[in-house]
């Protein structure tokens, strides 16, 4: 419609997969190319002045809805296939719109595919809840699944002077980063980099200054650091790396306890 302007938006092209895909028998039993290309438009514009990757729809979004649909099941129909990918991408409240094609690479002269359109208002769209479990603390060894780990204290000793609640989460870093690296995994400080290890079953490490100093009703301690994150991330269990007695939990979410480094 003229005068109205263009939304902003995200694109993921030309992402080739190989996978098991298709309705015919010569299909079953071996794996195909397939390109996709996403297009979301975004429900809010892209403020320049806000470098901050929270407040964007990730790209791994785009690349996770693909993998997720892969290893959900084997679709008969790309036409299947595309429309899953939609709708995992749209149970993002960031997006609005998205068009989605998907090809066959290898099933002609050319690809042979399809192209979809749809809309978040006009489209029912559920968020999928994972599972993921906190541990605070070093456990001797990482549970299963998505795991985010945090210290259980901060690196000492802390400096004096200033604002010491700010202090106190920048020194929550530094543990994180000393205990990233004694784990032999990666570090998160956004909400984007935790939700993408969750969505990939990646543990991570979560240095909480970035997030937690938005929350300033948040105490610097591990097991209040850990309940709030646990609230944030819709997680329903929280265990620690500590033969210490267990903090008394919020209501909804359990506690537990893993072994230990020696």
């Amino acid at each position: 419609m003229a005068g109205m302007s263009q939304p902003d938006r995200i694109h993921l092209r030309d992402h080739v997969v190989e996978a098991e895909i298709g309705a015919f028998q010569s299909e079953r039993g071996r794996t195909q190319r397939l390109r996709f290309s996403l297009v979301v438009d975004l429900r809010d514009p892209v403020d320049a002045r806000d470098d901050h990757v929270d407040r964007i729809l990730s790209y791994d979004v785009l690349v996770q809805a693909v993998d997720a649909a892969l290893a959900d099941q084997r679709f008969n129909l790309v036409e299947t296939l595309a429309e899953r990918i939609a709708a995992q991408v749209l149970a993002d409240p960031r997006a609005a719109r998205i068009t989605v094609t998907v090809e066959k690479l290898d099933r002609g002269p050319g690809a042979l595919g399809i192209t979809i359109s749809r809309d978040a208002a006009r489209m029912t769209v559920t968020s999928q809840h994972l599972p993921v479990r906190i541990v605070v603390g070093r456990p001797a060894a990482l549970p299963s699944g998505a795991v985010v780990v945090m210290p259980d204290a901060p690196a000492m000793p802390l400096p004096q002077g200033g604002d010491a609640r700010r202090i106190a989460l920048l020194g929550f870093d530094q543990a994180a980063w000393i205990l990233a690296e004694t784990l032999g995994i990666e570090v998160a400080e956004t909400r984007t980099e935790l939700d993408s290890a969750i969505r990939a079953e990646t543990p991570v490490v979560w240095a909480p200054a970035r997030l937690a100093v938005e929350a300033p009703g948040i105490r610097p301690a591990g097991p209040a650091l850990a309940f709030w994150l646990a609230a944030r991330l819709s997680a329903d269990r929280v265990d620690f790396a500590t033969a210490s007695p267990l903090p008394a939990p919020p209501e909804g979410i359990a506690v537990g306890q893993v072994s230990g480094a020696e």
